[in-house]
């Protein structure tokens, strides 16, 4: 199996712990999977800028980079409680809903209380 990395905001109080949750399913069931926080990974292997990675959650398979709810989709398709959640969402119509979700509204949330707590630190 191909090990599939996974780079998050480990600053984002809510990506956190939704990335501690997808951890300990991906030991536990023994997945390919490896969480990398942005805040201490080497940003120019991944081609992205701090600001680029920030926005919204990228993936590198076979050296590939995967951005955004497609992100999601190969994460949740290596963990075996979750495959059925990408399955789901990967039929037509309903990933279009959920990419339309994530981008419109999840990740720049995400991203918008990310800018406030730089802002209250600075």
């Amino acid at each position: 199996m191909t090990e599939i990395e996974i780079l998050y905001n480990g600053r984002c109080p809510i990506c956190a712990a939704e990335i501690a949750q997808y951890g300990r399913a991906a030991q536990k069931a023994r997945a390919p999977l490896r969480f990398t926080d942005l805040h201490s990974a080497e940003l120019a292997g991944w081609g992205l800028s701090a600001d680029q990675a920030t926005r919204r959650l990228h993936a590198r398979a076979g050296g590939q980079i995967i951005s955004g709810f497609p992100a999601f989709l190969i994460l949740w398709e290596n963990l075996p409680r979750l495959k059925w959640l990408a399955r789901l969402l990967s039929l037509p119509g309903l990933r279009q809903l959920a990419e339309l979700g994530y981008n419109r509204i999840a990740a720049p949330l995400l991203y918008s209380l990310h800018l406030r707590r730089i802002a209250k630190q600075g």
